[in-house]
């Protein structure tokens, strides 16, 4: 399921370590980590992270909405859908707080990139206790993030809350909420696969088993770590010239029409892991077209990409109109013919 970010918060991001420390203050950006923080302050936030926490596991949305900043309640669709979606996995599930932190950017200027380095960082980056957040279009305020993992006989699910202060109140800003396991299987697994993969020369599906296994050891698309950075160091040669990345679009010839790919990527679907497909389509209103074009898409990846049968469950394809409606289609790798 797609992850509800903050409202004005942008994907992830790769840092840029040199002279960090001097653009820190330059910038009136600022980040500390729970050991850092005030007792009080800590007390504030992870209380209202484990709040959050136990209204989610309930199906709580209506108190989620109730204490949610202003630009987010107005628009909760996605939040109400994503807490429903996950609600079985964290029903009964042992809340353990992995960690917090407090983002300042009362003196950043709106409609900035905002980067956050918290703990300490070496000469060559990030260590073992350090963590970086990436955020566009942040509003000057005060910040927080709270990082809980819920444990239960499904697994273990990554529940992720980013507050923002109004008053005295730390109010839900933004929700992720994402298993870290999927079918059983953790980020070594993945890592361990990618790895396989790249052996047998089957290059694309080691990339995506690499971004997977990044997924699943980071709780937020704009968050990176030591590990999430090795990982990203490990996998950048294998990434594909052939499929879309950077703002760049890929063509698939599908017969006589070639259709322009803007993101291939996996994803969890239920307790599967599928191949999302996304592409350019003039319009989405005649569905009819729209799922024979998706079905047009589907074949033609699995033609061009044989290998991604044995990696993936089935395959998305979407297709996104000038608007961003989309369409979406779902086939199982069996029924791809």
């Amino acid at each position: 399921m797609k992850p509800t970010p903050l409202r004005s918060v942008a994907a992830l991001g790769i840092a840029v370590l040199g002279l960090m420390f001097l653009s820190l203050r330059a910038w009136g950006q600022s980040c500390q980590t729970s050991s850092d923080m005030d007792a009080a302050v800590r007390t504030a936030i992870t209380n209202a992270g484990q709040r959050y926490f136990d209204m989610a596991s309930k199906g709580d949305v209506a108190s989620l909405k109730q204490n949610s900043i202003p630009s987010l309640a107005s628009d909760f669709g996605g939040i109400e859908t994503l807490v429903k979606d996950r609600q079985p996995d964290l029903t009964g599930a042992q809340a353990t707080l992995k960690n917090a932190f407090l983002l300042d950017n009362e003196q950043g200027a709106p409609n900035a990139r905002a980067e956050f380095y918290c703990g300490v960082f070496g000469k060559n980056g990030q260590t073992a206790n350090s963590s970086a957040f990436y955020l566009d279009n942040l509003p000057p305020a005060k910040y927080a993030v709270v990082l809980i993992d819920g444990n239960s006989a499904k697994g273990r699910t990554m529940f992720s809350a980013v507050l923002q202060q109004m008053g005295t109140d730390w109010k839900l800003g933004g929700l992720y909420i994402k298993p870290g396991q999927i079918a059983g299987h953790d980020s070594d697994w993945f890592l361990a696969q990618a790895r396989q993969y790249k052996t047998q020369g089957k290059l694309h599906d080691a990339w995506f088993y690499y971004l997977e296994a990044r997924n699943l050891i980071s709780p937020l698309p704009f968050m990176s770590t030591l590990a999430t950075d090795k990982l990203y160091d490990e996998s950048q040669s294998l990434q594909p010239a052939d499929l879309p990345g950077g703002g760049k679009t890929a063509d698939l010839p599908a017969g006589n029409t070639t259709y322009k790919l803007t993101a291939v990527f996996p994803e969890v679907v239920g307790t599967d892991l599928d191949l999302i497909v996304r592409y350019q389509s003039a319009d989405v209103s005649n569905t009819n077209q729209a799922y024979q074009d998706n079905v047009a898409v589907m074949k033609a990846m699995v033609t061009k990409y044989p290998e991604v049968r044995d990696a993936f469950a089935a395959v998305v394809a979407r297709a996104v109109d000038a608007s961003g409606r989309d369409y979406g289609t779902l086939l199982a790798m069996k029924d791809i013919k």
